[in-house]
């Protein structure tokens, strides 16, 4: 069974917002084992719409559609999509009702354009929008399920779960043959070195994807067998296959962020976490309390910028910084080892660098940074050059802080990303 997935809207074309609702669509239609085989987006622009409209039913057994279904002039997807299969374009009382309800129910007054949102192309079958004023329908064109939902991305999730995929999985009913796939986070080596690392290993008929999402690269294993079982079995072998071979690369599945694991593997331990950030400015610490419950293990950090900072908060010896300047491995060193101490916390971590694009010399040039991470058994510290823009080279230290973390309590060796390599 194949797939097309359709989002609607200029502001898409323009860049002006990500489109995220194709990867949960994709992602979520291929844990009912049907492959997404075409994705496209599409302008407010009726002739551009029906074109689409049209290949994606010519082509395709689902075609999923996400927005265009407001109230405005310019959400068009409705009234567009019974045009293109000459369907009447019809009002639907019930429909209208909710939307008037759901208005009453937040306090406000329904406007008269709001009423479009309640059309639908003759013989559609209507989805409830419980969150929404946009409800969504499904509609049979020439052997194809042709399903429109809002754009939001929140509205569509959830009626994706609660009205879509049930009936999807209904009308697939016994299949012959399953597919299965995974996702292995790994940080710290490029995508064409990981490639040629596991170029020589048998996945059998597992078929493997690299994706990068910097700073992270992504493998996708996908395995198809003629059963559910046979498939899992197959990904559950390839996947261990390639973390044999990777080892502590692989920091993660699925979801699972580095902090999440970082933060996972602490609690397991029952030790805790302070910070020490100069260039990276309370990064690391926003990363590691985005996860829910942090508090059992972070017990906080200093951004400690300038060097009156790391002297007076820190208390980083003067003479220390006048010897080697804040960018060294001695003050990385003593910032790591004081924030330990000062918090109480079992690893302390500190980075000091040259985020840019200025402030480099010949001796210490942008991009340089120093990471340490102190424990009572001792601190180790190591400096790269990172050549990457300011963004992305302080999100690429605050990642190798979490990694070296991470690898400490795994008892493994505290390296650098080799995608970037150190200037010796």
């Amino acid at each position: 069974m194949k797939a097309e997935i359709l989002t609607i809207g200029d502001e898409l074309l323009r860049g002006e917002i990500v489109d995220s609702n194709k990867a949960v669509l994709s992602d979520r239609l291929l844990g009912l084992d049907v492959e997404t085989h075409w994705q496209s987006s599409v302008r407010d622009d009726p002739e551009q719409m029906t074109d689409a409209f049209r290949r994606a039913v010519g082509r395709a057994d689902v075609v999923l559609v996400s927005g265009g279904l407001g109230p405005t002039r310019d959400d068009l997807t409705s009234r567009v999509l019974a045009e293109s299969f000459g369907r009447k374009w019809l009002l639907d009382e019930r429909a209208l009702d909710d939307i008037r309800r759901f208005f009453r129910s937040v306090g406000r007054e329904m406007t008269e354009n709001n009423a479009q949102q309640a059309r639908f192309p003759e013989g559609a079958e209507v989805l409830p929008n419980p969150i929404g004023t946009a409800p969504g329908f499904a509609i049979e064109e020439q052997g194809a399920w042709v399903v429109c939902m809002p754009g939001v991305p929140r509205e569509m999730q959830r009626m994706l779960e609660e009205q879509v995929l049930p009936r999807l999985a209904s009308r697939l009913g016994a299949r012959g043959s399953a597919i299965r796939a995974r996702l292995l986070r790994t940080f710290g080596m490029g995508e064409s070195t990981l490639d040629a690392e596991l170029a020589d290993l048998d996945l059998g008929d597992v078929v493997l994807g690299f994706r990068t999402t910097f700073p992270d690269n992504y493998l996708r294993p996908v395995a198809r067998a003629a059963s559910a079982e046979a498939a899992e079995a197959a990904l559950e072998r390839a996947c261990a296959l390639i973390r044999e071979r990777l080892g502590a690369l692989v920091y993660g599945e699925g979801g699972e962020t580095m902090a999440q694991v970082v933060g996972h593997l602490l609690r397991g331990h029952g030790e805790t976490l302070a910070l020490a950030e100069s260039c990276t400015g309370g990064l690391v610490a926003q990363l590691v309390t985005e996860v829910p419950g942090a508090s059992d293990y972070f017990l906080g950090g200093v951004v400690a910028y300038s060097n009156e900072a790391k002297r007076d908060r820190l208390g980083i010896p003067q003479e220390l910084l006048d010897a080697h300047g804040a960018v060294s491995e001695p003050v990385a060193r003593a910032m790591a080892e004081a924030v330990r101490e000062r918090f109480g916390a079992d690893i302390g971590v500190a980075t000091s660098g040259i985020s840019g694009p200025g402030g480099g010399t010949a001796e210490k040039p942008v991009g340089l940074v120093h990471v340490a991470l102190a424990r009572v058994s001792g601190t180790h510290a190591d400096h790269f050059v990172f050549p990457l823009d300011r963004a992305r080279h302080r999100l690429l230290t605050a990642q190798v802080a979490l990694d070296w973390v991470r690898r400490a309590l795994l008892g493994v060796e505290l390296v650098g990303p080799s995608l970037l390599r150190r200037k010796e």
